[in-house]
């Protein structure tokens, strides 16, 4: 199995597309995407689909096909989405001849949210609130667990291993990580946990229409769904920390409970939650740093500077969470 997009290549992607029964005029552009490889094609029926290559090896066929089950089963609850098409042999996920997984989606219309006022989480609320009345209901069981052990200890463990942690931060900086974990653990023990997004911040957001042209909103992005507290899908979309826009948390809620139970002792999570997207984020790139578009995009990653930051960032969530 190979392990990066090098043999990707514009006739790579075409092809694949074909392979669904459909006919490419040629045209193809890149999309902004970092982990996987995501392309806008147009066929010669005028419509345009979007292709989307898995990195190689971080993902496997069940672990997608939980994906794809979930994006499925939210069209079947009339929930807007982007459903993965069907090639023709009725599957959703299929390979290139070196092995990379990919599958298409329809192109989907619509913007990006300026900002997210108390109302607009309302109707989030109301939202994310059913998607997550289907995710929890599917029996989904190779999706990851987003927790203070896979966001923490793995990632802690995937940077000191890196070596990109300066040798004089790297004790302070695992001594801040491990008390992170600690206290995450213990917050995190009397939580429920089922499949969620997990990434769901405004970038995987679009204001768009369903079928009938009626506005809605339109999460995009499920490859990071992972099992974790509903909370998750929350703190990202809020301006500030939570007593910092108690109005927006509200009407979050509030359009939450509409159609599912929320227990408002998760937000104690919150900060728990940010601080290990911090270790994990840093692991991510990190474990990337191979691929040629990760030291492009991240300029000045992994410098003494960037390290300093990232501690004296942990130790200010230790002092909120705290």
């Amino acid at each position: 199995m190979i392990q990066g997009f090098f043999s990707l290549l514009p006739e790579t992607v075409l092809a694949a597309v074909e392979r669904a029964g459909s006919r490419c005029t040629g045209r193809v552009s890149a999309l902004g995407s970092l982990e996987n490889r995501v392309y806008d094609v147009e066929l010669e029926s005028g419509q345009r689909v979007i292709a989307k290559f898995y990195r190689p090896g971080r993902w496997d066929r069940d672990t997608i096909g939980d994906e794809h089950r979930v994006l499925a089963a939210l069209g079947e609850h009339e929930i807007v989405t982007a459903a993965p098409l069907s090639f023709p042999d009725g599957e959703t996920l299929a390979r290139t001849d070196d092995g990379i997984w990919f599958a298409l989606f329809p192109r989907l219309a619509g913007r990006s949210p300026d900002e997210i006022g108390p109302a607009e989480l309302g109707e989030l609320g109301r939202l994310i609130a059913r998607i997550h009345n289907v995710t929890s209901a599917l029996g989904l069981r190779h999706r990851p667990a987003l927790s203070p052990a896979s966001y923490g200890t793995d990632s802690l463990a995937v940077l000191l291993d890196s070596g990109f942690v300066p040798a004089a931060m790297a004790t302070r900086y695992g001594d801040a990580v491990r008390q992170l974990v600690a206290i995450g653990e213990r917050r995190f023990a009397s939580v429920p946990v089922f499949p969620v997004h997990a990434d769901c911040h405004r970038g995987n957001l679009l204001a768009g229409a369903d079928a009938h042209g009626r506005p809605c909103w339109v999460f995009l992005d499920f490859d990071d769904l992972a099992v974790a507290p509903a909370v998750q899908d929350l703190w990202l979309l809020l301006p500030a920390r939570p007593p910092d826009c108690v109005e927006h948390v509200d009407a979050f809620i509030e359009g939450y409970q509409t159609f599912r139970a929320f227990d408002r002792a998760s937000l104690a999570l919150v900060e728990v939650l940010r601080g290990l997207r911090y270790v994990r984020y840093a692991a991510w790139i990190a474990s990337r740093w191979q691929d040629p578009s990760f030291p492009r995009a991240f300029p000045g990653w992994g410098g003494e500077r960037y390290w300093a930051e990232q501690l004296a960032d942990l130790h200010e969530q230790l002092e909120l969470i705290e």
